[in-house]
């Protein structure tokens, strides 16, 4: 019996006929699939390890032999993250994986005391495997549950520093054409009111980073919330000039209002929101104008589900979205499902590519990465390369100022 009939034969069919036909119809789409929709699935275990340089993986198992993968981790908090997810656990055991916006709810909602960066953290990694386990079991990527692709190839950058051209041109060679950078200082850390000489310093340096790549090239500059709002209204006049990218995180991601005000004094596009959680915090930044660039973060801000309401969001307000990511290539698979459904993405960070980690890595060509074919995140885990790769303990960095050993934000 074929898949389509024509209008003359579904005018002369008899009911009977009909809805035997629509459930062999339904029944040869399922083939295709790993498991039918009504089939039991059900969690049975979550796994959780952390991977060398800093990262924390977990893998959710089910009853059908389905895995989901996810990054539940916060930088300097693997520990912590890890314990977190424990302590969720005992809510998903039993119950099917499919249901993935219902579990968001109810884990986020039955923690009475609501987000923050371990709660969210932990969260966005069961996410993401979540949304893994469901694709695979439907036999489709991720975003093809989210409404289908709205682009063919996903363009990220790579991260390079101003004082190392060698990193740059290895970089252009392997196919990127947008960069990361920082502002070039000669001072370990910048303090509050930042001298002409050291404010001349950093735009000369950026100067040649983009004489080095040339106009074509994009460059990103984070500020990494470490500068005063003093400085960073000083320091991006004098890199408007060479056309940066954007301006990330120009100060302290708390005071949006603050943010705002920086952004209205510069061309440049601001970004931020790597320090941000669910939609209830980059509501603010929205409505206050503080950025135009959103960069939520797929392993902290709510996993894929928050982020895609997120992008919804941003797209009323003409903002873009630019997931954070300075992790691993779990993360990067989420990113990737995220920007191939939603319309308003602009770029995607990465620091791995899945070397080392991945059977299949991605592969950069000339600024993009193909959208993965594959069902679920479209990713599976080198389980024997990884094995050297179990286990660390990084932490965040303890910065003080050079000069008078206060403490300074890294």
């Amino acid at each position: 019996m074929p898949l389509s009939l024509s209008r003359r034969s579904l005018l002369g069919a008899a009911p009977a006929s009909l809805a035997a036909d629509r459930i062999e119809a339904k029944a040869r789409i399922e083939q295709n699939a790993p498991m039918r929709a009504r089939d039991p699935l059900r969690i049975t275990r979550l796994e959780t390890f952390p991977v060398k340089p800093r990262w924390l993986f977990l893998k959710i198992h089910t009853n059908a032999g389905i895995t989901g993968l996810g990054e539940p981790i916060l930088e300097g908090r693997a520990q912590t993250c890890a314990a977190a997810v424990q302590e969720i656990e005992p809510y998903l055991i039993g119950k099917d994986p499919r249901a993935v916006v219902h579990h968001w709810q109810a884990i986020y909602r039955h923690a009475f005391y609501r987000g923050g960066p371990i709660l969210t953290s932990a969260l966005s990694g069961i996410d993401m495997a979540l949304w893994d386990i469901k694709g695979k079991a439907l036999g489709v990527p991720v975003y093809e549950l989210l409404g289908g692709p709205t682009r063919t190839r996903v363009r990220v950058y790579a991260h390079a520093g101003v004082n190392n051209p060698d990193r740059v041109r290895e970089a252009v060679r392997q196919g990127f054409t947008a960069f990361k950078t920082g502002p070039a200082r000669r001072r370990k850390y910048p303090r509050y009111v930042e001298s002409q000489a050291e404010v001349e310093y950093a735009a000369e340096k950026f100067a040649e980073f983009r004489k080095l790549v040339g106009p074509e090239i994009d460059i990103g500059v984070d500020f990494h919330g470490a500068i005063s709002p003093a400085l960073a209204k000083v320091l991006i006049k004098a890199l408007e000039p060479h056309h940066p990218m954007f301006i990330e995180e120009p100060c302290q991601a708390q005071n949006h209002d603050v943010m705002a005000e920086i952004a209205r004094s510069t061309h440049i596009p601001i970004a931020t929101g790597e320090r941000v959680f669910t939609k209830w915090g980059f509501r603010e930044i929205l409505e206050k104008k503080a950025a135009a660039i959103l960069q939520p973060d797929l392993c902290h801000a709510g996993g894929i589900t928050e982020v895609r309401l997120i992008a919804g969001m941003a797209e009323a307000y003409y903002a873009a979205i630019a997931p954070h990511n300075p992790l691993g290539p779990i993360s990067l698979a989420a990113g990737i499902q995220l920007a191939a459904s939603i319309p308003n993405f602009l770029i995607q960070e990465q620091v791995s590519l899945g070397e080392g980690y991945l059977k299949q890595p991605f592969t950069v060509r000339n600024g993009y990465v193909n959208l993965p074919s594959g069902p679920g995140l479209g990713i599976e885990l080198d389980e024997n390369a990884l094995a050297d790769k179990i286990g660390h303990n990084w932490k965040n960095p303890e910065s003080y100022d050079e000069d008078d050993s206060s403490v300074v934000d890294w």
